[in-house]
Parts: structure tokens; C-alpha cells; sequence
């Protein structure tokens, strides 16, 4: 086996960048059309690659089975991934927006200028613009790693399940997601220190300079 170069720096294990909570509201609420809020409600929902949502078509939308279709990366195959209710309704209202869309053609389609499917690079424009007005720096990938730390760490689906629904090759990458962020910590925390200390209360019978002098005034 080959160690690790004598001059060659270790790299952090860091674990996958997901969007807190409250900070994900914040985002939410910087889309501006139809169109991107379904986008991120699917992207959190489903755990999709940004190019897999990104080329899917209104046929690939399975609305009673609450699932799109998509072709996934390495593979190429074409697999379900399961979408929430809100992401659903959030597609329909883009969708009836958007008007009339072609069965094959792509689903998801630019606001401006001529008629064409909406790009990765334009997608990526959408989240620079969300960044620029809150002073973040969240990126399409961190999309997918929400969606997979709200599914280890919810209580619901076992580790094996999430690692079916996000379609990774090893359990071991799913397991980087069962970890606890310091955003959510702060947030704990700022509600215990809110929290008042209860009071304490002593058998009856007892005399107060007795109390104070063992436990303090």
C-alpha cells in the first residue's frame, strides 16, 4: 500500500454543504417566477442532478405517481425519482403559465428572448442573481445535498432507502450525510438561551437562611 507523500497536504474530510432551513426559506423566497420555484422545490424534493431535472420533457412528468423521470448520470438509464405534492403543484403552476409545451420537447423553457430550453449555465444565472441579493454563495449541487441531508436525517427513510432515491453507488456516500450542522446549531442554541431557567422549588418546613446557605441566595 502507498502512503501519502511526506510534503503533500492532508485535505478535510469535509462533509456535503446543505441549505439550513431557514436559510432555504431565504432562497425560496429570491425566485421570482413559477418557473424557478418549482425548480427548487423539485431539486429538494426528488435529490435530481441539476442536468437531469434540467432535461426533463412533459412527458417524463408522471403526475398520479408523484414521480418524474430522468436519465440519470453514468448509467444513462431512465429512472423514477419521487417529487413532494408541493413540487408537484408548484410544476402545475409553471406548467399552466408556461401554456401549451410539446410532449418530447424540453420541460423547462427561458423567460426572455426567443423560444429555447432553459440551459444548466442560465439555471446557474437564476441562483448567482439569488446569491447577489442575499450575500450567499449556494450553488445547484448543494440543492441535491439538501435534499439528501433532510432524507437521512429525517426519522423516516432508513439509509439504504435514501441511497436508492438518491441513486448513489456506495451507502458509504449517503452516510456523509447523517451529520449535524452548525447553522442548525446556532439556531438550538439561540432558542435555549431564550428559554427561561425554571425555578427551583424546596420541600416546605425548610428555613430560608438554611436554603441560601446551602444552595446559594
Amino acid at each position: 500500500m502507498v502512503g501519502r507523500a511526506r510534503l503533500r497536504q492532508r485535505v478535510p474530510d469535509r462533509p456535503p454543504r446543505a441549505i439550513p432551513d431557514r436559510l432555504w426559506d431565504e432562497l425560496f423566497t429570491a425566485m421570482n417566477c413559477d418557473r424557478d420555484r418549482a425548480l427548487l422545490e423539485i431539486f429538494v424534493s426528488s435529490g435530481a442532478r441539476a442536468k437531469e431535472l434540467l432535461g426533463i420533457t412533459v412527458g417524463d412528468i408522471d403526475w398520479s405517481g408523484q414521480r418524474i423521470y430522468v436519465i440519470t448520470k453514468g448509467t444513462r438509464a431512465r429512472e423514477a425519482v419521487p417529487v413532494s405534492p408541493q413540487g408537484l403543484f408548484r410544476l402545475a403552476l409553471y406548467v399552466d403559465a408556461a401554456g401549451t409545451l410539446a410532449d418530447g420537447g424540453p420541460l423547462w423553457r427561458a423567460r426572455r428572448g426567443p423560444d429555447r430550453p432553459l440551459t444548466y449555465w442560465a439555471m446557474r444565472r437564476v441562483m448567482q442573481r439569488a446569491n447577489t441579493l442575499l450575500g450567499t454563495n449556494w450553488s445547484l449541487h448543494d440543492l441535491r445535498h439538501t435534499a439528501a441531508y433532510r432524507m437521512a436525517n429525517g426519522g423516516k427513510l432508513t439509509l439504504p432507502e435514501v441511497q436508492t432515491i438518491m441513486r448513489h453507488a456506495d451507502i458509504q456516500t449517503t452516510n456523509r450525510y447523517l451529520t449535524v450542522h452548525i447553522e442548525e446549531l446556532f439556531d438550538k442554541l439561540t432558542e435555549h438561551y431564550a428559554t427561561p431557567r425554571p425555578a427551583r422549588h424546596y420541600p416546605a418546613g425548610y428555613a430560608t437562611a438554611d436554603i441560601e446557605a446551602v444552595f446559594g441566595a
